[in-house]
């Protein structure tokens, strides 16, 4: 892990800057975290309330977005942190860092990726050597100095706005990619997956009100053209995936002519620090 991005990194036991990295991160408390042989480390101290996406929820989503499927939400939400202020980008629930390569690339920034996931952490950390792969839990601190980050990114992922202020720069902005009504209703209809709440819009601004405001907001739409697989890893990569049967899901997948059709609705948002 390069030492420009263990700079920003945190102790979670007593807040402290690491001191020393060759195969564990250092505090001068004396605590001493592991850099796992794949790479990311292990800053939970704690058991985290949620351990992520399973291995095959993973790669699911790996084979979606390296098939292009969400290039249009790539390409957005890349666009949008480019024009920010440079500096760090701290992408939560970030799986496999994805869209924080593509920042990463085009900005030139190092990054930090947080997720509770070790599968997705794996390939997080390989992804690119200006990211690092940090295991965390949001609901119990984010491992980041205070004010460290340029932005904050969260693309359907958890939010805990004190954590977000706490973290950003004065001059900081907060990017947030969420599932609009839209969001891929035809395999919500075709196979009875969740639905995206109606107020979810309300719930996002409830959530981070008291530590922000919205500055622009944006629709990203765009039609996709899915073979089954594709639709399968599609379901298998989202929150459905915990509450529908696979094998179920596609028989009914390959009784449907291809290309399948459902459309990528997402509300991306930018947040200044109030």
């Amino acid at each position: 892990m390069r030492p420009d991005v263990i700079t920003h990194l945190r102790c979670p036991v007593c807040r402290a800057p690491f001191v020393s990295a060759d195969r564990a991160l250092r505090c001068p408390q004396g605590h001493s975290f592991d850099i796992a042989r794949q790479g990311y480390v292990d800053l939970t101290a704690g058991r985290p309330v949620h351990t992520g996406d399973t291995a095959q929820m993973v790669a699911a989503r790996s084979a979606l977005l390296a098939a292009g499927h969400f290039a249009a939400l790539t390409e957005a939400v890349t666009a949008t942190v480019a024009r920010l202020s440079p500096g760090l980008v701290v992408e939560v629930g970030a799986g496999t860092a994805h869209y924080l390569v593509e920042i990463v690339r085009q900005i030139g920034d190092v990054g930090v990726a947080i997720d509770t996931s070790k599968a997705a952490l794996r390939r997080a950390a390989r992804a690119d050597e200006r990211i690092g792969a940090v295991r965390a839990d949001i609901w119990q601190g984010i491992p980041i100095a205070d004010h460290a980050a340029a932005v904050v990114l969260d693309v359907f992922a958890p939010r805990s706005g004190a954590e977000f202020a706490r973290v950003l720069r004065p001059d900081g902005a907060l990017v947030v990619a969420t599932p609009a009504a839209g969001h891929l209703g035809e395999l919500v209809d075709a196979l009875g997956l969740i639905r995206v709440d109606p107020a979810k819009r309300e719930r996002l601004s409830k959530s981070l009100d008291q530590w922000f405001v919205p500055v622009s907001d944006r629709r990203v739409r765009a039609d996709l053209a899915l073979s089954a697989a594709d639709a399968h890893a599609l379901v298998g990569m989202g929150p459905s995936a915990w509450h529908t049967d696979a094998a179920t899901v596609r028989t009914v997948l390959e009784t449907m002519p291809e290309p399948i059709a459902a459309t990528l609705d997402v509300d991306l948002t930018v947040w200044r620090p109030r």
